[in-house]
């Protein structure tokens, strides 16, 4: 039966405990159990429809938790529109809302893992997220989400550097001469066209490598090689589903941008149930865990 009621103290504390005990275990698992990338499916629009439908189903059951577990995401986009509405970071407000989402991935590894439980019948509570974090998937987990986070600062390093050759070097006198400048000026334009050019660059490098790979170091003991071979393999077997679920994605995200990033805490549950439910469309279902 599903639980979707629990203590979350209790079970933070034995998370805590757990994973300080399994530290050396941790480390040990960085080492793939996998050498090659298992066999993968072609995904289609169908599969992203029922990945939808799968994800929206799970937000339903585990409404209580997941708001428990991802109200912290919203609250740091607010906190990004803050240090933004410093008008030396102004042109950085736009770039970090969008490189936001670049460490989505990273905020739903709880939402895989209370999908992937109850596909198996398993309880669901308060401690399946953060058990996610088991000893033989935080090594390859938390190395993963280094490189996106790398990817999100470079991000932010090139957005900078494109404000400077464009509407830059000096930052702007006031938010409305800003706004000005970027509507109705060439240089804003410019700025807004390479811009969007760069970071759809960032955002597909990051899909095609996180799209199948985080739920994969959930589910089984892949190593991060394994799993972003796999993650690239089923990018190049379904390039046009992969691209759609990318647009799906980042429109989504946007939209629950709106207003202060608290639509977010709707749209990143759903998204991440709905990623568990489409890479089990890609990749079979393992005999082992």
């Amino acid at each position: 039966m599903v639980k979707t009621i629990g203590n979350p103290l209790t079970w933070a504390a034995d998370a805590v405990f757990g994973t300080s005990r399994s530290l050396g275990a941790a480390t040990e698992a960085m080492a793939s159990h996998e050498t090659t990338p298992p066999a993968t499916r072609s995904i289609t629009d169908a599969d992203i429809r029922g990945a939808l439908r799968k994800g929206y189903d799970d937000f339903k059951t585990f409404r209580s938790d997941v708001m428990f577990l991802v109200a912290i995401y919203p609250l740091i986009g607010i906190g990004l529109i803050a240090v933004a509405s410093n008008l030396a970071l102004l042109p950085l407000l736009f770039p970090l809302a969008a490189g936001f989402a670049l460490l989505g991935p990273v905020a739903a590894i709880g939402l895989y893992e209370m999908s992937r439980r109850r596909e198996a019948g398993d309880e669901v509570g308060w401690g399946a997220a953060l058990n996610a974090l088991r000893a033989h998937v935080v090594g390859p987990v938390m190395a993963l989400a280094v490189y996106l986070f790398a990817m999100f600062v470079l991000w932010i390093l090139a957005a900078m550097l494109i404000y400077s050759v464009t509407l830059g070097p000096e930052p702007p006198t006031t938010v409305w001469s800003f706004a000005r400048d970027v509507l109705t000026t060439g240089a804003g334009w410019l700025m807004i066209i390479i811009g969007m050019a760069v970071g759809f660059i960032f955002a597909a490098i990051v899909l095609v490598v996180s799209m199948v790979s985080f739920p994969m170091l959930i589910d089984r003991r892949a190593g991060i090689p394994v799993a972003v071979a796999t993650s690239l393999q089923v990018a190049k077997q379904s390039p046009v589903t992969v691209a759609k679920w990318g647009l799906i994605v980042a429109v989504l995200m946007a939209l629950g941008s709106l207003p202060f990033f608290l639509g977010l805490i709707i749209v990143l549950p759903v998204l991440g149930h709905a990623t568990w439910h489409l890479y089990r469309a890609a990749v079979p279902r393992a005999d082992h865990g």
